[in-house]
């Protein structure tokens, strides 16, 4: 607690203000403090027992650990990288250079068509209308920039981002078998065809508008927009006769107009353009000048002053090839059953609490509440990590003799595979959106479920040591919040069974889009760090926060003397973090998310529990009037 700062002023200094002033951002991170401590102790944790795994002190224990531990040994064999260079990349780079026309890439083995980025991106997800099956999608390719508006002439970070993203490519070039005119040449190229995409693709603010990602189009006229690829006889190599008549486009202005991007004129800058693109992405798997150069851009973006040790860098691959196994066996090891057992009756809690609240909603009509707590009923809790390891994971062999690079190149091709493979298999409900060692949590519209991985699942946001208050006011609104998504601005349009269904009346969901349009401009324009709150842009996470605020504020009310204090403090807490002024405006611009700060101020001063618990009155700074305040569930 700071002792300067007035609580009814800014909670958020004032709980977190002398830590602010002592803590200091890791030089291989982008922020310090809540999420990211919690990660950094988990990381410590799992890359000492991956170092005593790979030195033969401790046999790891789980389903597909041998393998992942074969990796992390590949990742820290930096004397093989070294010596191999750009090497294990060298034939990939020389296919896509042997590409010059369209008709060489339609032509191209599939193996190559899926190493290499194609001029649309496409996949195989859960399909919105029918969440029992899968879907195609196609969507335009990813850009340079972090967002569509970076690309404005006005924007004062488009040329100094370039500046950075095109030394980088330089560099990394003149590893590569090219003259230096050709170097050149793909770097200009490779520039000129992101200006192109940029013009076509959404930015993040229409990104954020999850259900208009659902735009199904017949297969025929989606291979018309996008020629000279050969959109059919690519489904063709991977599906055989039986087509998908139907693609989802998630990006309509992308597809419809992919030919002012793509077309024949600016094949080479496409073909330029994938080739830097595969060298950029293979970089951190090479040497580590190599790697070093490809994250050149990254760090720039975020601030970071260097790239994680070796060690660090080899337990992050692994965590995310190995996702499940990681987590299952950090799951284990380190979070224990009572935790477990206490979380899930503080989820059902929470679950009941928001049923009642439904119960009397004053703005939703019988029947819509009605829908509304049959969600809330068959809401999944997915809490810890998974009981038994996914089978697919133990396909992901690591051999012997194969490079850092290849290794990497044969998982992430099993990886795409399966995916693609699932479009005519029934949707596994039992798979989970994220594995036991990751510091998040989260909702998934199409298959109502909350995940929980057992990670965070620590202090401050949760511990059998916290008093009720304290876990209400971290893990309690966290809860509150994923489940809340099932009723922010996207949620809204899925039903129980995770379909795009409307079960609302039509004067409820204007009410209800009322209270959105409130929710944006309560914090549209807040100024922080040199920039502004874009509230459309966050608005789905702001409905969501002000939910777990609602519901676990709800509870608190029926626990005999709570002390409103301490839940208080404790939601401050969880938001505590210090970033880099870099990382803090590419977040103002691309994450859905507020900052983290405003996050722990604005939402209190909605809920009269505030005002009471601190006496807060008009002459703070932490006041707003009551005609101002929103609490929309």
């Amino acid at each position: 607690m700071s002792d300067n700062i007035r609580i009814q002023d800014d909670l958020y200094h004032a709980v977190n203000g002398e830590w602010l002033e002592k803590a200091v951002i890791p030089a291989d991170r982008p922020t310090a403090g809540g999420f990211s401590e919690l990660d950094q102790g988990v990381e410590k944790l799992m890359m000492a027992d991956f170092a005593a795994f790979a030195k033969g002190e401790k046999k790891p224990e789980g389903d597909a650990m041998d393998d992942a531990v074969a990796f992390y040994k590949k990742a820290i064999d930096v004397k093989r990288r070294n010596e191999d260079g750009i090497k294990p990349v060298l034939p990939l780079l020389e296919k896509i250079k042997a590409i010059k026309t369209p008709d060489d890439l339609n032509n191209a083995e599939l193996d190559l068509l899926l190493q290499m980025e194609l001029p649309i991106n496409c996949g195989v997800t859960e399909d919105m209308a029918d969440a029992t099956k899968h879907c195609f999608i196609v969507l335009g390719p990813s850009i340079i920039l972090p967002d569509t508006t970076y690309y404005d002439d006005a924007n004062p970070a488009k040329a100094p981002l370039l500046q950075v993203y095109s030394a980088m490519v330089s560099q990394a070039l003149a590893f590569a078998p090219l003259s230096p005119e050709e170097q050149q040449q793909y770097l200009q190229d490779t520039l000129a065809f992101d200006a192109l995409v940029a013009k076509k693709v959404k930015s993040q603010v229409e990104w954020a508008d999850y259900v208009k990602n659902h735009n199904p189009m017949p297969l025929d006229e989606v291979a018309n927009y996008v020629k000279p690829l050969d959109l059919k006889g690519f489904l063709g190599r991977l599906y055989g006769e039986n087509l998908p008549q139907t693609l989802i486009v998630y990006d309509p202005k992308a597809i419809k107009e992919c030919n002012g991007y793509f077309n024949e004129e600016t094949f080479p800058l496409y073909i330029h353009w994938a080739y830097v693109r595969a060298l950029l992405s293979a970089s951190r798997f090479l040497s580590q000048e190599l790697s070093a150069i490809g994250n050149l851009y990254r760090r720039t973006l975020m601030g970071i002053a260097e790239d994680p040790s070796v060690e660090k860098f080899a337990y992050q691959m692994v965590g995310g090839f190995y996702a499940e196994p990681v987590g299952v066996y950090y799951g284990r090891k380190y979070f224990g059953e009572e935790a477990k057992k206490d979380i899930v009756s503080i989820v059902k809690k929470i679950i009941e609490m928001y049923k009642s609240r439904v119960r009397n909603n004053t703005f939703l009509a019988e029947a819509t509440k009605e829908k509304a707590i049959l969600k809330l009923s068959t809401i999944a809790i997915k809490m810890g990590y998974p009981d038994a390891v996914n089978p697919f994971f133990l396909t992901l062999k690591v051999e012997e003799g194969d490079s850092f690079y290849e290794t990497r190149c044969k998982l992430l091709s099993k990886r795409s595979m399966r995916e693609l493979n699932k479009l005519y298999k029934p949707v596994d409900r039992s798979e989970w959106a994220m594995p036991g060692h990751m510091v998040n949590a989260c909702y998934n519209p199409s298959a109502n479920d909350i995940t929980f991985p057992a990670a965070i699942l620590q202090k401050p946001f949760y511990s059998l040591g916290q008093s009720i208050e304290e876990n209400l006011g971290g893990i309690g609104a966290v809860i509150g919040h994923e489940i809340s998504h099932a009723f922010d601005n996207n949620g809204a349009h899925f039903d129980e069974n995770g379909n795009l269904a409307n079960w609302w009346s039509e004067e409820d969901f204007k009410a209800f889009e009322k209270l959105t349009k409130d929710m944006i401009e309560q914090w549209d324009g807040i100024p922080f760090r040199g920039g502004a709150v874009n509230g459309t842009l966050v608005v789905s996470e702001n409905i969501a926060d002000n939910g777990g605020m609602a519901v676990t504020l709800a509870i608190m009310d029926t626990i005999k003397d709570a002390n409103y204090q301490a839940y208080f403090k404790n939601w401050a807490r969880v938001w505590c973090q210090k970033a880099k002024d870099e990382y803090v405006k590419l977040l103002l611009a691309s994450d859905v998310h507020s900052p983290a700060e405003l996050r722990a101020n604005i939402q209190p001063r909605n809920f009269p529990q505030w005002y009471q618990a601190f006496g807060v009155t008009k002459d703070d700074k932490m006041y707003i009037p009551e005609d101002k305040r929103i609490i929309i569930w």
